[in-house]
Order: C-alpha cells, then sequence, then structure tokens
C-alpha cells in the first residue's frame, strides 16, 4: 500500500489512498448544500468514526502547506504558505475551502504592482491580503491533490519585468567554503620502431577556490611533464589568480586580480589589476542578447592540446576521425585558441581557431559598460608588462540602434574606438565600428593607422540557415593592437621551450612565429549552418587572415554535412589549413556513421526505457598525402546510471603503417571521475596507455566533501544521516556516508530544481521533502537542506476499550515527527520511529476522546513492521 503526504500546521501528515478518499468524499459537502455525505457509511458504528466535522466545515484542514507556486501558468517557487479558511460564500466544485496568506511582501517580490492598488495602500508588510478584494478578477486556487497553488493576476496588475525575472532577494551567495577542482591525464609510450624509445607525459589541470560570502578567490595553474631516455620537459603556468565579487544594484562584478579584458570593442587581452564590467548573467534569459566548438580530424590515437595566450587550457586523447570538443573551459570570451593535434607517429597538426562575440547589439535603454585599470600580463619573455586602462561602453537607442565606443591607453599606445549597430529585422543584424591606433614599436619606430571592422548575424528560421558570425576586418599598414606594442624585438619565437611545440626537425610550429613588420591587413571570419530539411544539416566554418608587405596567408576552411538514416547518423567533414611557415596546405577528409544496436537489437520498443546506449561506428578519413585509415569500433554505456562508458576501436593505415586499435573506459562517480585507455599503431611498434582523474574537492564547515569535476557555480546537497541517497538528473551522484554531496554545474541566477530519489532510501531512512529549489549567484556555492529522519517504518493498528481507534482520528507523536491520520481498523502509518516512543490519539474534543499507546518495536530489520498497541 503506497501512502501520499501532506504538511499541515507545520506537520505532516501520512494518508492511505483510500482514507484520501473517504475524506475528500467529505469534501464535496460544501460543494453543494443539497448532497451530505453521511459518515455512518463508513462504520454503522458511529463510535468508529472520529469527529469529520473539520473536513465537511471547509474541505481541507488549515494550516502550513508545502506548495508549488504558479503565477498566471508559471512556476515560481516551491514554498511552505499558510492557508486559512476562506471566508468567501461561493464555493467551486474542486474547493479546498483554504485561502492563501499572501503578503503585501510576497505580493511584491512576485512582481505585482502593490503601489497602484488602493486596496493594498493600508495593509502592513505582514499581513493576509485579501487578493480578490484588493486587485479585480486576480485569484488564487489550491490544487490540494498536487500540493499546487495557482495564482492569477491580471498583467495590467504586474510590474513589467521581463519574462523569467528573478528578484535579487531571492538570489543566494551561497556558503563559505573551500573548492580545488583537478584534471590530471597522462600516458605511457612505447615505440619500438625508434630505438625502443619510451616517454611519459603528464597534465595537470588545478581550479582552486575561496568563497567567502560575495567574494570568490580562484586560482587557475597548470603543470606539463614530458620524460623519455633522451631528455625530460617540466614547467608549470600560472594562467591567474583573481578575486571577484557580484555588484548586484549595478548588474556588474568586480574583479581584481589576474583575468581578461572584455572583447565586446576591443581583443580580450590579459591583465593583472583591477576590472569592473557589467555581467549579462544577472539578466533574464529573455534579456540577454561565447567558448567556441573545437573541430578537427586525428590521422591516428592523438593528443589534443589547446592553447590560448601562450597557455595551455586543454589537454585530451582523441581516437582516429573527427571529432569535437564542446566542452572547452574558456579563460575569456574571444581570442585565437590554438590548436594542436599530436599524431601517434609524433606530427603535429597545427591550426588557430579565431572566435569573436556577434554584433554587439542591446535593448533599448540598456548600458554595458567596462572599466579596466591593470597591467599587461604575458606569458612569453618576448613581452613587455605594460601599464594600460581600457574603458568600453555600449548603449541601445531607440529603433533598434546600438552606439558604442572606447579607448585603450599606454606609455607607447593609444586607441580609441567608436561604431554602431543596427538591428535590421528580416533582414538580420549588423554592427560597423572604426578603430584609430597610435602607437611606438620595440625599434623607436612611431606608426599611426586604422582598423574597420564589420559583423553580421541573421537567422533564417523559414529555410534553416543560421549566420552565426559574419565578419571583415581591414587594417591598414600603420595600424597596430596594444597586443603587439608590448613585444620586445621586431620578430621571434613566443613558445617556450616546450618540446610538444616543435617538430621533428626541432623548429618551432609556425603558431610560435611573429614578425611586426608583416601586419594585419583583412581578416575574413565566417560560421554559416544550414538545415536540410529532414535529410539533415551543412555547417561551414572559414578564416582568412592577409599581411602586409607578405603574400602569405592563413586560411583555415571547415566544412561538414550530418544526417540521420535508419536510426543512425553520419557525417562527412573536410577540414583545409595553410598558415605562413607551412611548405604546404594541410587538407583531411572524414566520414562518420553511428549506428544505435539497442534499438536494432530491440525494435518497436521504447528507447527512452531503455538503461543503456550501444553504438556500433565506423570512420575513414583521408589526407592530401594519401593516407587513408579506416576504423570501426563498438562504444556505450553500462550500469543503472549510465555512468560508466567504453569504447573499442580498430583500424588500419595504407602506406606501410598497418593496423592501430583502441580501447578505453571511464566511470563518473559521485567522488570524481577516472579514465583508462590503450592504443596501437603502425601494427603493435607504437604502443599507449593513457589514464586521467579527474573531480573536485569541498571543504565547507560540515566537513570534506569529494564530487565530480567542480563547475563554476554549485550546489551542496546537505542531508545528514541520508547516506548513499541518489540525486535525481546527476548520473552517478549519491550522498556520502554523511549524507553530503556537490552538483556540478548549476545555472547561476536561475532556479536550480534539486531533488533526491526517494527509491534510493534505506527502509531505515525518511526526507520530508525530497525537492527543494535554489538560485545561486555566480560562482557561489548553495546549500540545498533536506530533512532525513532515521528510524522504522510502521503499520500500527490503534485499539481503545478493545476496538480500533475510530477513522479519521489524528495521531500526534512523542519524537516530533510528523503527525499522521488513522486510517480504516484502526491502522496509523509511521515512519521514522525509534525503538521505543508513544503515540496520542485524538478524535474528539472531550478527554474521554483521547488515549495514549505505548510501542516497542522489534530489534529485526523489516521494509515495514506491522504490530498492535493499546491505546490507554
Amino acid at each position: 500500500m503506497k501512502y501520499r503526504k501532506y504538511q499541515t500546521r507545520n506537520v505532516i501528515y501520512r494518508v492511505a489512498p483510500l482514507t484520501l478518499a473517504m475524506l475528500g468524499a467529505l469534501t464535496s459537502v460544501n460543494a453543494d448544500a443539497n448532497y451530505y455525505f453521511n459518515p455512518a457509511f463508513l462504520s454503522s458504528d458511529p463510535a468508529a468514526v472520529a469527529d469529520l466535522s473539520r473536513f465537511s466545515a471547509s474541505g481541507q484542514a488549515p494550516g502550513v502547506y508545502r506548495v508549488d507556486i504558479w503565477l498566471n501558468d508559471n512556476f515560481l517557487a516551491t514554498r511552505d504558505i499558510t492557508f486559512n479558511v476562506r471566508k468567501s460564500s461561493t464555493p467551486t466544485d474542486d474547493d479546498t475551502g483554504l485561502s492563501p496568506c499572501l503578503s503585501l511582501k510576497a505580493l511584491d517580490a512576485m512582481g505585482v504592482n502593490t503601489d497602484g492598488f488602493p486596496g493594498l495602500k493600508n495593509e502592513t508588510t505582514a499581513n493576509c491580503v485579501d487578493l480578490p478584494a484588493a486587485i479585480p478578477a486576480a485569484s488564487t486556487l489550491f490544487d490540494f491533490e498536487h500540493q499546487r497553488l495557482n495564482i492569477s493576476i491580471p498583467q495590467a496588475a504586474m510590474r513589467n519585468n521581463a519574462r523569467g525575472y528573478i528578484p535579487p532577494e531571492q538570489w543566494d551567495e551561497g556558503i563559505n567554503a573551500l573548492m580545488l577542482n583537478y584534471d590530471f591525464t597522462g600516458s605511457h609510450s612505447h615505440n619500438s620502431g625508434d630505438y625502443g624509445s619510451t616517454t611519459d607525459n603528464y597534465f595537470l589541470g588545478l581550479n582552486s577556490g575561496l568563497n567567502l560570502g560575495p567574494w570568490r578567490l580562484r586560482d587557475f595553474s597548470t603543470w606539463n611533464y614530458s620524460g623519455s631516455s633522451s631528455e625530460t620537459y617540466t614547467n608549470w603556468e600560472h594562467i591567474k589568480t583573481y578575486v571577484e565579487r557580484a555588484v548586484i544594484p549595478l548588474k556588474s562584478k568586480l574583479t581584481i586580480g589576474e583575468n581578461y579584458t572584455t572583447s565586446d570593442v576591443f581583443d580580450s587581452l590579459p591583465f593583472r589589476g583591477v576590472q569592473i564590467n557589467s555581467d549579462d548573467n544577472m539578466l533574464p534569459d529573455s534579456m540577454k542578447g561565447f567558448a567556441p566548438t573545437i573541430r578537427g580530424i586525428a590521422k591516428s590515437n592523438a593528443q589534443v592540446t589547446i592553447k590560448q595566450n601562450g597557455y595551455t587550457i586543454y589537454q585530451s586523447y582523441v581516437p582516429p576521425g573527427a571529432f569535437a570538443i564542446n566542452d572547452l573551459y574558456p579563460t575569456s570570451s574571444s581570442g585565437d585558441l590554438n590548436v594542436e593535434v599530436k599524431e601517434s607517429d609524433g606530427t603535429i597538426n597545427s591550426y588557430s581557431v579565431p572566435y569573436s562575440a556577434v554584433p554587439v547589439l542591446q535593448r533599448e535603454g540598456s548600458v554595458k559598460y567596462s572599466a579596466t585599470a591593470a597591467r599587461y600580463r604575458s606569458n612569453s619573455d618576448q613581452q613587455e608588462d605594460v601599464n594600460f586602462v581600457q574603458g568600453t561602453l555600449i548603449w541601445g537607442l531607440p529603433k533598434g540602434f546600438t552606439v558604442y565606443g572606447g579607448t585603450q591607453l599606454a606609455e607607447k599606445y593609444a586607441a580609441f574606438a567608436v561604431g554602431s549597430g543596427v538591428n535590421l529585422g528580416n533582414f538580420g543584424a549588423v554592427s560597423a565600428d572604426f578603430t584609430s591606433a597610435q602607437s611606438e614599436l620595440s625599434d623607436g619606430s612611431s606608426h599611426n593607422g586604422q582598423s574597420i571592422r564589420f559583423l553580421y548575424a541573421k537567422s533564417l528560421n523559414g529555410i534553416g540557415t543560421n549566420f552565426q558570425l559574419l565578419g571583415y576586418r581591414y587594417s591598414t599598414s600603420g595600424f597596430y593592437t596594444l597586443d603587439e606594442t608590448t613585444y620586445k624585438q621586431m620578430k621571434g619565437y613566443i613558445g617556450q621551450d616546450d618540446p610538444n611545440s616543435h617538430t621533428e626537425d626541432d623548429k618551432p610550429v609556425w603558431t610560435d612565429y611573429y614578425n611586426l613588420y608583416y601586419t594585419k591587413r583583412g581578416k575574413l571570419q565566417a560560421n554559416i549552418s544550414q538545415q536540410i530539411g529532414t535529410a539533415g544539416s551543412i555547417f561551414l566554418n572559414g578564416s582568412q587572415q592577409t599581411y602586409w608587405h607578405t603574400d602569405e596567408k592563413n586560411t583555415l576552411i571547415q566544412l561538414g554535412y550530418s544526417g540521420t538514416v535508419a536510426g543512425g547518423t553520419y557525417n562527412l567533414t573536410y577540414n583545409y589549413n595553410k598558415s605562413p611557415g607551412m611548405s604546404e596546405s594541410d587538407r583531411i577528409y572524414s566520414l562518420t556513421f553511428s549506428f544505435p544496436l539497442n534499438v536494432w537489437l530491440h525494435p518497436g520498443g521504447d528507447v527512452t526505457k531503455r538503461l543503456n546506449s550501444i553504438y556500433a561506428t565506423y570512420g575513414m578519413s583521408a589526407d592530401n598525402d594519401g593516407r587513408i585509415t579506416n576504423t570501426a569500433g563498438i562504444n556505450g554505456t553500462l550500469l543503472e546510471d549510465n555512468n560508466l562508458s567504453y569504447s573499442i576501436q580498430q583500424g588500419y593505415q595504407n602506406q606501410h603503417t598497418g593496423a592501430s586499435g583502441s580501447v578505453s573506459t571511464e566511470y563518473d562517480s559521485a567522488y570524481g571521475n577516472a579514465n583508462l585507455g590503450y592504443n596501437y599503431s603502425n601494427n603493435g611498434d607504437y604502443q599507449q596507455i593513457n589514464y586521467g582523474l579527474s573531480g573536485g574537492i569541498v571543504a565547507h564547515r560540515n566537513g570534506i566533501t569529494l564530487s565530480q569535476p567542480l563547475g563554476d557555480t554549485n550546489v551542496l546537497i546537505a542531508a545528514p544521516g541520508a547516506s548513499n541517497v541518489k540525486v535525481e538528473d546527476g548520473p552517478g551522484i549519491h550522498t556520502d556516508w554523511r549524507g553530503y554531496a556537490v552538483v556540478p554545474y548549476a545555472s547561476a541566477y536561475h532556479r536550480n530544481r534539486m531533488a533526491l530519489n526517494i527509491n534510493s532510501l534505506s527502509d531505515d531512512l525518511d526526507i520530508d521533502e525530497a525537492v527543494t529549489q535554489v538560485v545561486p549567484t555566480q560562482g557561489a556555492l548553495v546549500r540545498a537542506t533536506f530533512k532525513a529522519r532515521s528510524g522504522t517504518r510502521a503499520m500500527i493498528t490503534l485499539i481503545h476499550d478493545g476496538h480500533p481507534v475510530p477513522f479519521g482520528a489524528v495521531v500526534t507523536r512523542s519524537d516530533e515527527g510528523g503527525d499522521t491520520i488513522v486510517g480504516e481498523n484502526g491502522e496509523a502509518y509511521l515512519s521514522g520511529l525509534g525503538a521505543t516512543g508513544s503515540l496520542t490519539a485524538q478524535w474528539g474534543d472531550t478527554s474521554d476522546k483521547k488515549c495514549v499507546a505505548v510501542y516497542t518495536l522489534s530489534e529485526t530489520k523489516q521494509s515495514l513492521v506491522r504490530l498492535k498497541a493499546e491505546c490507554r
């Protein structure tokens, strides 16, 4: 028998469905005065039924109920609301007879224009407002069955808040905590064809932090190690340390330390100093206007390294074929990313992925700004750390126009920018700006130059085309950026002595080379996607950078098509890369297929109900040197939460390379993630074992909690005493032995639903409310508290004077646990009971309609204990 749970008068009533049906029948008394449900139908003995007049008088008992609040069909929150007996004399068929107590403060928090109604002016902040009387056409409806409070208020009575608006008073700054996020990868490689050489590589990324109230202290560092029989390389890189906090009244954030400037007007720069800038994350989704997806093709089992501004920010291992990295943790909002794909034979394919923000349009009346006073921070010995200031302003005007501008000032550099954007409606959005710069280079020469930038974005929904970004920048020969003027020499290599940045002939790769004589001239950038009906979609990503005083160009083109057939997916990808310093262009073609075997093995079934997935894959790639690689494999997930993944690949490459293959697995647990893999190539001449560990460590006032890799904003599940309870929508996440867990990647300034899976509770555990909601600020660690009670679940039959306690009697516990209502035959369901205790049953207002029962539970563990107790 299942039981439902309701909370009233700060206590919890657990009632059997049949009991609810009977009490619900009494509720219908108010529906029509001509009908009356006779309690005698429940029993021929009137003494077997308690005084149920409280139900027939008001439908449901007044008190405090935890309900889901819906305003004009939009969910607001889950809260405890006091319900009083409704004074209205016009009941409805589904009426509970209760009216919610909504204070003036509560209505104001919901967005009601409380100043616009005379009936609300005389109300005090804490009084219960008679909503229908104060606001014409306003109403409330309590759906008791679903514990849902529906509030209807005319739109004219609401403040003009954007959809999805959450009042800042509801934002949670979180708890004080120490946090550490770690990401470790390693590999052991052996090449028997190269005189038996062995190489070990390690990479460790550490994101640590401290939260104190609204302040966030963050540090990001990486460690690289490469060792072989001939040489050893190791390097710690400190990427940035900063303190940050939200400035809520200004919808901004303040940053002190090392970070990156905004990129709306000028290119993003690493700095060490102070910055305050607008934070769009504080805006509701309806008021919001990018790390890119990194794509490429690996010819073998390869190591992918991504660098930005000379720092290694990402490293992973991929199998042969096309790959896409869409979970990049960006260190700034724009700026070129250097991607290095290191093949198993040691060759490196490098290319640059530029990305920028879409046109900088703002809504009418909105202002977006940034102000920075800092020192330029470089990771290269070739550059000076110069002092500079930067300020930008973007202002939304009527008629869809936006104007913006800014300035950068340093000892040997001055730049001024001005621009405008406009929403062209069906023709998309466009912006153009003009930047003029005066600079002095390391050779003492002075230069004046200008740069014009044009950006365009458009979604043609009717035909499925999305111009994510079309842009062109033209610069005169005398135009330099602030970053370029910091170089100590006119040309050279900016890379450090990193073996991963060198080719086989021990020369630095082209991405490390600079020559200020070859200044940038024109840059064309495009990102376009097109949906082709139900057949699939095509994308085009491209960029070309030309330079003054040379015919060499930096060209990157990525073209792809994807579609579905018979439940499977296929992708055709082309990658073209040609850069200064490369003797010839690099062209790679790739074709991949993926088929869901679980659909084919169980035709006609419900795919959503299948626990695990399994896919068969095939891939083929070819480059401009005639190397062709074919691979086939199987991948999927295992375990109840799909938190164990695996992949098996086997391939073959021509030109005397021979067979290759790989096998890998990853396990995502509540305490971190682990992966292990093995691959070989060249018919086994080259073999590699790679492995990794990632996760988070959180220290808070209740102890230390291990977790999966942390996001920027996280939630601490606190259910003391509830061990090993699963968290809904969190694969592999469950509470530890103390009842704590961390849910990573919460959405800042949004409502996040946190729920525990009650089906995973042990027999001696009960949770009053298994669902709650939190609204964290950026970078916060918010606590989601659940009250767990450990004890026995029991069905106790109460006997009074030889007869069952009357139906409908209220049972109160001596341990201050939730009360319950007696069902048929004197049965009362209770959970979280101690070994001994007492129960007080009352079915009337007089002393003779009250009794106390003392119980003692058996020490034998059972899922549900059944016993009888004498009530005296």
